[in-house]
């Protein structure tokens, strides 16, 4: 078999010829992605993983050298050591190396590190990249390979060197201003910042009530519903008004109608893939990366780290045949989206889609089909003819008053794209219903059934959950397809946002009604406040935002923040030095580092609440070594007495009276067997402590540490008790408090704080105390464990 290819720019165009015997090496980055391209090559190419990054920097502050122009300092783990060994094994044995990682800034980088690491040369190394893994996208790109961009590496090694220089100068000043174990980086702060001034605007915010009015009208048999031009803001502006409407005659003043067309949204992009799956199918934005890397390297769609909305002209055309077949030609409209593609080609240049357009679904798991049957609905859509509509407004006069009542319609003349598919939105605001509007003339009267009257109230601003904040980072600028979802998963991770449901409050609405000749008030009541999935900023990561916006407020600047991701598509070009780049922004930002350390405050987000009623004492809340807390006594008094503060609860809401009640805590609710119950809310939250165990109360129950009672806690006591009893497997009689346990993923031992996995090859009731030791030293030798490929 020969395969022309263009060889590296120092070679010339010459003609290779593949060996057979697995003389061809090629390199990925996982072992699905492996196995789906070994299929496509055949006998003569052998097929391996790197699983990720072979190498990266170390952690500690040897890891960049920036004396020597930010010299990196990679290395190679431990858990990857073998593994490289049998990649340089293999590429010695082999005629040609061919790296395909993916065709990204860190897929680039990864080739680059093998390279390196394997110690290649040019003259046996080929670089290729496609956007989709079917046979044809393979092989097309074995016959044009070339080598590995270094100005794309340059631009990733360029935002992960300052990622962690403003890390890990970072947080050590954090863990002596505020509190040891927090950590800070570029764009997660910001991700932060975001969150928090949303939550701030949301304190901030007072809701004001109006009265909305809403019509019902009478024509022949048929009901016209219509919302009055106007809102009153008082009550008795409102009453006033439905009094005069009760003899006022109602007729039609106006019709126009207007025909409109609706256009589908383009393919998707990785931000709006986020967006949809979360409004569509409820996924996370890890969850969905997760769905479509899968589906990825099964071969099902085109690589998922993409800010292009261009379809190929393959695409195009398999597209048309598609829906053809399925809705006829009238149905097709061909279009090539033009908004934002991808800077610096660091992205794909081509966006989410099926790599078959004729398979609708795919085989596998749940998630997988869903996540599927989206991207391609979306494709085909956006290649699908505009909805035609006919929008109808009529206009409707009150006799008595100068205000008007619009009635709005609209009728589908022609499904187009919606017989397939329509985008979802984020809106939380109100809609009026648009119907088809039964057929009316001018000045022809209509027959008052009902004039409601209903209180409104303004909203604040929605809470962000993870896919609005995604097109939040996206407007600003910040992050690249890359790095959404770690982003996300990051600031959640280290407690500085959290994930959570909120339940609503009640709240009563004020409504008037006018039917027939009577106007009747009443009050209603309805659930306001209720979150789902909401991102919340956690009382820590409000003390850090804070704290970084005071002392690094560059740091946390928006505009900085893009910027700096402006210039890595401008290294990425090769239009700038990587290591020039990183000393304009080092220098500055080290010496503010300095400043901060040496100069300022502690910051605790302390707040005091006033006074205990009893002792005198100041009662104050701030961030404690474990988290947020309550305290009775100021900074000088020598007793103090401490709380920690309800999961619901936060530093810049909690009332006086609430921190008194956190005090109750411990309560001693009785005795078990001879043996004290005690319930307290501690570290992990609120628990039951009985005989050395502690049993928590968790948050999705009705247990509630202040109200539990004896009998209820005994019967958490002996489920726990129960529980461990049925996990238990052996108990050593040197030290009874080295266990053997059965685990969710098999039996391990308990010894103190460590779980120590016994291989599968051996049986658990033949341990003995020697061989546990033996496994327990091997376990405390062990490395922290890889994670693999980290998008930063």
């Amino acid at each position: 078999m020969t395969v022309a290819f263009v060889c590296i720019p120092s070679l010339s165009l010459r003609t290779f010829s593949i060996k057979p015997m697995s003389k061809n090496l090629v390199i990925v980055e996982s072992p699905a992605k492996a196995k789906t391209i070994e299929g496509y090559l055949g006998k003569d190419f052998i097929v391996k993983s790197s699983y990720g990054h072979i190498r990266d920097l170390p952690k500690g502050s040897e890891s960049v050298d920036v004396d020597k122009g930010f010299e990196p300092k990679y290395v190679v783990s431990d858990d990857k050591k073998q593994l490289v060994k049998d990649l340089q094994k293999a590429a010695k044995a082999a005629d040609v190396v061919w790296l395909a990682t993916d065709e990204d800034r860190e897929g680039e980088a990864i080739s680059w590190h093998l390279y390196e690491t394997l110690k290649l040369t040019e003259e046996n190394t080929r670089r290729i990249v496609f956007s989709e893994i079917t046979k044809s996208a393979i092989l097309k790109s074995i016959e044009h390979p070339r080598k590995v961009d270094i100005n794309l590496v340059n631009a990733q090694q360029a935002r992960r060197i300052l990622d962690r220089l403003v890390g890990f100068d970072l947080s050590p000043v954090l863990w002596k201003k505020i509190k040891p174990g927090l950590s800070a980086g570029r764009v997660q702060s910001v991700a932060v910042r975001i969150i928090v001034d949303r939550e701030r605007e949301i304190m901030g915010f007072n809701p004001e009530a109006a009265f909305r009015i809403s019509g019902e009208f009478a024509l022949d048999t048929a009901t016209v519903k219509a919302v009055l031009n106007k809102r009153f803001q008082s009550e008795e502006d409102a009453h006033s008004f439905l009094s005069e409407c009760v003899n006022a005659k109602y007729s039609v003043t106006s019709i126009e109608t207007k025909p409109t067309t609706r256009k589908p949204a383009a393919p998707f992009t990785t931000s709006t893939l986020q967006q949809e799956a979360s409004r569509k199918l409820g996924f996370s934005v890890s969850r969905t990366m997760r769905v479509a890397q899968t589906l990825y390297e099964g071969g099902h769609i085109t690589y998922m780290r993409t800010d292009s909305t261009n379809l190929s002209d393959l695409a195009l055309e398999h597209a048309e045949a598609a829906i053809g077949d399925l809705y006829g030609a009238s149905y097709h409209q061909k279009r090539q989206f033009t908004g934002k593609k991808a800077k610096g080609a660091q992205e794909a240049h081509e966006a989410i889609r099926p790599s078959v357009m004729a398979h609708s679904d795919v085989k596998g798991e749940r998630d997988v089909q869903r996540l599927y049957e989206l991207i391609w609905k979306r494709t085909v859509a956006s290649q699908m003819a505009d909805a035609k509509l006919e929008n109808t407004t009529a206009i409707i006069d009150i006799s008595t008053r100068e205000e008007v009542f619009t009635a709005k319609g609209q009728v589908i003349t022609f499904d187009g794209f919606l017989k397939l598919y329509m985008e979802g939105n984020d809106d939380e605001g109100e809609e009026q219903d648009k119907d088809r509007l039964p057929a009316m003339t001018v000045s022809q009267s209509l027959d008052r059934q009902r004039i409601i009257a209903t209180e409104r109230f303004t909203k604040h601003a929605p809470r962000y959950t993870e896919a609005s904040l995604v097109k939040r980072l996206e407007e600003l600028g910040i992050g690249r397809p890359s790095t959404y979802a770690p982003t996300i998963s990051t600031v959640q991770n280290r407690g500085y946002v959290e994930k959570r449901e909120q339940d609503g409050t009640p709240r009563d609405f004020r409504v008037i009604q006018l039917e027939n000749s009577t106007v009747e008030k009443r009050i209603e009541t309805e659930n306001t406040g209720a979150e789902r999935n909401k991102l919340f900023p956690t009382d820590i990561g409000i003390v850090v935002n804070d704290f970084l916006i005071k002392h690094f407020d560059k740091i946390m600047d928006f505009n900085f923040t893009a910027d700096v991701e402006a210039k890595f598509d401008i290294i990425a070009q090769g239009q700038m030095d990587w290591r020039v780049m990183l000393k304009g922004f080092y220098v500055g930002f080290k010496t503010s580092v300095t400043e901060t350390s040496e100069n300022a405050e502690r910051a605790s987000g302390e707040r005091i609440l006033g006074e205990h009623p009893e002792k005198q004492k100041t009662i104050l809340v701030r961030i404690g070594r474990y988290g947020p807390i309550a305290q009775i006594g100021g900074p000088d008094d020598e007793e103090k007495e401490f709380a920690s503060l309800l999961p619901h609860q936060n530093l810049e809401t909690i009332t006086l009276e609430e921190a008194l009640e956190l005090f109750k805590l411990p309560r001693k609710l009785g005795e078990l067997d001879g043996k004290v119950v005690v319930t307290a809310i501690g570290r992990f939250g609120p628990y039951v402590r009985y005989d050395g165990k502690f049993v928590s109360l968790k948050k999705d129950s009705d247990d509630d540490p202040y109200t539990i009672t004896l009998e209820r806690a005994t019967e958490l006591i002996k489920a726990k008790i129960e529980a461990d009893a049925k996990a238990l497997i052996k108990i050593f009689e040197e030290d009874d408090t080295v266990r053997i346990l059965e685990g969710r993923y098999g039996p391990y031992i308990k010894a103190g704080k460590k779980n120590v996995t016994i291989p599968k090859t051996e049986d658990p009731l033949t341990i003995d105390w020697e061989r546990a030791q033996v496994l327990i030293e091997e376990h405390a030798k062990k490395p922290p464990r890889s994670k693999g490929r980290k998008k930063t």
